[in-house]
């Protein structure tokens, strides 16, 4: 089964890279098996919070950035496993793609964090550098 990892994040980039997702089905033989990922930022090193705390506040941003993904699936009648975690939004998806089988990638070009990433670089562009897998990087 082709699986394919969707970056989300609640953006508009990101729920028209879903939708894309959604548009494209007709290209698989079958439904691919459909990953959704959000990414959260660690907390700064100033802030201390007990683990547990910071997990549960990491895991509840990543599910309420991806609601409107869930909703877009969920009306097109796909399922799909919800992932979040906590890093370099670049690296995370390196290092899971090394982990896991995934056959493409789809993202949006500009997440939340657009003003940061004039800053600091294309998450993009970073993950295409350091994945080979293809990725459909949706406007």
């Amino acid at each position: 089964m082709h699986r394919v990892l969707v970056l989300a994040d609640g953006s508009e980039s990101s729920d028209r890279a879903v939708k894309a997702l959604i548009r494209n089905l007709a290209e698989f033989r079958e439904t691919p098996d459909v990953h959704l990922m959000n990414v959260q930022h660690p907390f700064p090193g100033t802030v201390h919070v007990a683990r547990d705390q910071s997990a549960e506040a990491h895991r509840q941003a990543g599910l309420d950035a991806m609601k409107s993904a869930h909703r877009l699936l969920d009306e097109a009648g796909i399922q799909y496993t919800d992932h979040v975690c906590v890093g370099d939004v670049a690296a995370v998806v390196a290092e899971y793609v090394d982990q896991n089988p995934v056959d493409q990638i789809v993202m949006g070009t500009h997440g939340r964090s657009a003003a940061m990433t004039l800053l600091l670089g294309s998450t993009a562009r970073e993950v295409i550098r350091l994945v080979d897998v293809p990725v459909l990087l949706v406007k």
